[in-house]
């Protein structure tokens, strides 16, 4: 075999590993991580230090179970005590909420972020105690015989749905900053006699015609189970 034909032997070797190389690297495959994601709801707890009547702390999770989509599950206890012009009552008590997030966001490669809507179904145990409160004026909710102050009212419950948009971003590997507001609409409550509940665990302060509003802010932790190709 004569150099040429030795060198050309070379030459043609170079280029097939080039070619297998990027056969190679045009196979590779992106994983996607889906596993559980635990986290908490920062606002609450920071909110507690500067308002002392309102004591709550909130467990959040979500499961990727789909590309797109998400179980969602937060568990929740507040202590609150609601002063308005005419009364004052505390409501405490514990609240779940379950649901799916469907993320909109379309990420790069390497990118585990969300733009999401969701939907939540909700459900609230807690008790309401009547401090004090001034009957019939201007239309407020009371009538004097039947009420007295420091009144208690237990074993309540309300039901509710909510319409949720939001973000989380991965600030660092498998931990997400979160954002999100709530639109939520209640379905049934157990009002004591002559006693509007007006804020209930988990939905907020009621509104005209049983609507509420929420905000969520969470620090949560990604926990892998299994990664799938992109």
């Amino acid at each position: 075999m004569t150099q040429r034909h030795i060198l050309l032997f070379f030459i043609s070797l170079f280029y097939v590993s080039i070619a297998t190389s990027q056969i190679e690297n045009d196979t590779i495959k992106i994983k996607e991580k889906y596993g559980i994601r635990i986290g908490v709801d920062v606002s609450k707890p920071i909110h507690s230090i500067f308002e002392t009547e309102s004591k709550g702390f909130e467990i959040v999770s979500d499961f990727r179970f789909l590309k797109n989509y998400y179980a969602a599950v937060e568990l929740g206890v507040l202590d609150k005590t609601t002063n308005e012009d005419y009364i004052n009552f505390t409501t405490k008590g514990s609240y779940f909420k379950v649901g799916i997030n469907y993320n909109a966001y379309e990420n790069w490669v390497g990118m585990n972020n969300e733009i999401y809507v969701g939907l939540r179904y909700g459900l609230s145990f807690f008790d309401q105690t009547l401090n004090n409160y001034t009957p019939n004026v201007k239309g407020t909710y009371f009538i004097a015989e039947t009420l007295e102050p420091n009144m208690q009212f237990s074993d309540l419950t309300a039901h509710w749905v909510e319409f949720v948009f939001g973000m989380k971003v991965e600030t660092f590997k498998n931990l997400y900053l979160g954002v999100s507001i709530s639109f939520n609409n209640l379905i049934s409550t157990t009002d004591p006699e002559n006693f509007k509940n007006l804020y209930v665990p988990g939905f907020n302060r009621v509104f005209l015609n049983n609507t509420g509003v929420g905000f969520n802010y969470t620090l949560s932790y990604l926990i892998p189970i299994i990664k799938k190709n992109k």
